[in-house]
């Protein structure tokens, strides 16, 4: 995790990949390609024939939740997000991972709160990352408050909601003198029988974010001795001006046997926009514009300060789904949001 009630949603008729769409998400134009490199639900609100979803929790006393990640768990979605420390006094206050669960991908509703589960995330745990493998909800999450010696963490449950801590955590932290050490921001995806880990890391300053990536058997237990780093480099990393020092928070799909990596460009609220990358193994990347395919919003719109930490579900029905943070304070309020994923010639296109 990089660091009101009054919103406007975005109802833009474009995908915002240099390529613009009409209300159905059809392809209009084209310009260069391929660059290397409690809580309660908020009202939905209508322009034209698209809608939004808006959730936020408000458990502390204003609306923030960021960080989402989804799954479908016995005909029923589950949202994963981070909550802030309540900054009470209380004892063992940080950050925490709320749990919320819909039947149609719009409406949530707050089911419960993930409290630390292992030593290491003692000061808070966040960020998580989500994927449901033989009918078990494993969850990939970051602990929070330890600088340079972050690192990721494993729990799984039969039922989204009450969680077992894998005994190893941490279960990865990246080495070499390329990076700090540190690791968020995880996102999990099989590939050719592996399950490959993406982490955020910075460099020996710890000034600039980057990408980096781990695997796993996808038959094993996913503990501490079963991860094998896959890079001595970054994998993807700060390159574009809107990237700024800041690439991080992966969010991996397939589409047509290649694997698409989104991801959020630059630090929280700089703006933090979204990009998009494509690989053919995992490790080689090249990004599919030199734009965002998801930018902040303009001005008085609800995430004119950043649309941000992405993550993607892809539903049974074969729809693919992005999910994004936002906010238009620069970071008072934080709000999770929904945009459907069109795919044109490999490209995704974000829908209105």
């Amino acid at each position: 995790m990089g660091l009101g009630t009054g919103w406007a949603l975005a109802g833009r008729d474009r995908c915002e990949l240099g390529r613009h769409c009409d209300a159905k998400g059809d392809m209009l134009a084209a310009r260069p390609l391929l660059r290397r490199g409690g809580a309660t639900p908020l009202p939905i609100q209508h322009k034209g024939p698209t809608h939004m979803m808006m959730f936020a929790d408000s458990s502390r006393g204003k609306p923030f939740s960021k960080d989402p990640a989804v799954v479908e768990l016995g005909g029923q979605y589950f949202l994963y997000y981070s909550v802030p420390p309540f900054k009470d006094g209380r004892d063992d206050d940080g950050w925490r991972i709320g749990v919320a669960t819909s039947q149609d991908l719009d409406a949530w509703e707050k089911v419960s709160e993930l409290a630390p589960l292992s030593p290491c995330d003692a000061k808070g745990l966040c960020a998580p990352g989500a994927i449901v493998l033989g009918d078990r909800v494993h969850l990939f999450y970051q602990t929070y408050g330890n600088g340079a010696d972050d690192a990721i963490c494993h729990a799984t449950s039969d039922d989204g909601i009450t969680f077992i801590p894998n005994s190893t955590n941490p279960i990865f932290s990246p080495t070499g003198d390329w990076n700090s050490g540190r690791a968020i921001d995880a996102d999990v995806i099989v590939h050719d029988g592996k399950l490959l880990l993406y982490f955020s890391t910075r460099d020996p300053d710890m000034r600039v974010q980057m990408t980096g990536v781990a695997a796993a058997p996808v038959d094993s237990g996913y503990c501490r001795g079963d991860w094998v780093q896959l890079c001595n480099e970054s994998i993807l990393q700060p390159e574009l001006p809107w990237e700024g020092e800041c690439i991080e928070a992966s969010a991996l799909c397939r589409h047509d046997g290649r694997l698409y990596m989104f991801y959020g460009g630059a630090y929280n609220n700089a703006p933090q926009q979204i990009g998009c990358a494509v690989s053919d193994d995992g490790l080689s990347w090249e990004r599919v514009s030199d734009t965002p395919i998801l930018p902040n919003g303009a001005p008085g719109e609800w995430n004119h300060s950043e649309s941000g930490h992405p993550f993607v579900f892809e539903a049974a029905d074969g729809t693919y789904h992005l999910f994004f943070q936002g906010n238009d304070d620069k970071g008072k309020t934080w709000y999770l949001s929904r945009k459907e994923i069109a795919w044109h010639d490999g490209i995704p296109c974000i829908q209105p």
